[in-house]
């Protein structure tokens, strides 16, 4: 695991991977910002529709719309990032092949635009399903001040290992008729996780799980 880690870390700079990461950063951002209009609009609509007396602090809205937006980044880039990488997965696991598998890389197959995309609408779907049912859980384990944290962290390393496992079997359909251990993928997806919690380092976290799932598929088929 820590041999796939650093070796992700050195291939950062690779341009193909940059490349992947501006993309994921890019869209992120616009799905973000989508979201930040729409809540400015709707508290807008909301409030001098239905604001009476506080439909004169209409202007506010603008405000309340980007701190809203600030929160659900905060909580939400795990998942939106994870899900828009699936779209550019392909760039990275090539990258990562290319460079240490080059016999994988000749023999994978490039996924199109369709399975990618029903890849991330799939993780997006698991995680919005999985986090609602851990909610009233969480909710009853507010008290004792973890237990909430450690029961999404729990559920969201569950999810991203999946993922991140599934975007490298993807492209080697004949070689992931064994599925990957349980234990190493929870294992990734809690890195992933982990480092996702980190400011600054939460935005090349998904670019480093991705390469690390691309070396740990391949190492465990050496």
């Amino acid at each position: 695991m820590l041999t796939a880690f650093f070796k992700s870390l050195a291939q950062l700079g690779d341009r193909a991977i940059l490349g992947a990461l501006a993309w994921t950063l890019a869209l992120a951002a616009l799905i973000f910002a989508l979201t930040g209009w729409g809540l400015w609009q709707g508290l807008a609509w909301a409030m001098a529709s239905y604001g009476g007396p506080l439909s004169g602090y209409a202007e506010w809205t603008g405000v309340l719309a980007v701190v809203a937006t600030i929160i659900a980044f905060w909580f939400w880039w795990r998942v939106v990032a994870i899900a828009v990488l699936q779209l550019f997965a392909d760039r990275i696991v090539i990258a990562v092949e290319r460079k240490h598998y080059p016999q994988a890389a000749a023999s994978a197959r490039d996924l199109p635009w369709g399975p990618s995309l029903a890849m991330a609408l799939r993780s997006l779907g698991r995680a919005l399903v999985y986090n609602a049912i851990a909610l009233p859980f969480a909710l009853v384990l507010l008290f004792t001040g973890v237990g909430a944290p450690m029961l999404f962290l729990g559920v969201n390393a569950v999810l991203v290992g999946r993922d991140l496992d599934e975007m490298v079997s993807a492209r080697h359909p004949g070689l992931a008729a064994e599925p990957s251990p349980r234990t190493s993928r929870f294992v990734l997806g809690l890195i992933a996780n982990l480092l996702l919690l980190v400011p600054l380092v939460n935005l090349f976290a998904p670019i480093i799980a991705a390469a690390m799932a691309t070396h740990l598929f391949h190492q465990r088929r050496a």
